[in-house]
């Protein structure tokens, strides 16, 4: 699974953004601003061993991660954060009796199937909806 951002000069810097994990980053270069945009995921998720390859795609980027249980429990705790929801507002919103029911996906001890992300992100993120595209890979 991999993000989707964008790339672009804003006055002297060259701003790396991936609006669903809430991250924006500069750079004197692009290859520097995709190299901040990496290193500001793995410092948000902050575990072990676990590292993102960001990669140009022409004007935009795409971010995957050698953990994809981590990339969607940030994810989800980046759009719950935006969105200013606790574990239990959001636990209640999906008609769970405790805030773990929840927690588990954004922790990463869990993996939600499609349907589940689906109904998660729904619930941290009432009005909006996920849009999936087919992107080849390519290198940097």
């Amino acid at each position: 699974m991999r993000f989707s951002g964008r790339i672009y000069k804003d006055d002297k810097f060259w701003l790396a953004e991936v609006p669903m994990l809430d991250a924006l980053t500069q750079g004197r270069t692009r290859v520097e601003a995709l190299a901040m945009i990496e290193d500001l995921l793995e410092s948000l998720v902050y575990r072990s061993g676990f590292t993102v390859t960001a990669r140009f795609k022409n004007e935009d980027l795409e971010v995957s991660s050698s953990d994809p249980h981590a990339l969607i429990s940030l994810f989800l705790r980046r759009q719950r954060e935006r969105s200013g929801l606790s574990l239990s507002e959001v636990a209640k919103r999906l008609g769970a009796k405790s805030h773990n029911a929840y927690a588990r996906y954004e922790q990463g001890t869990s993996l939600p199937s499609l349907d589940k992300l689906t109904e998660l992100y729904r619930a941290v993120s009432p009005g909006q909806d996920l849009v999936l595209h087919e992107s080849r890979l390519t290198r940097r």
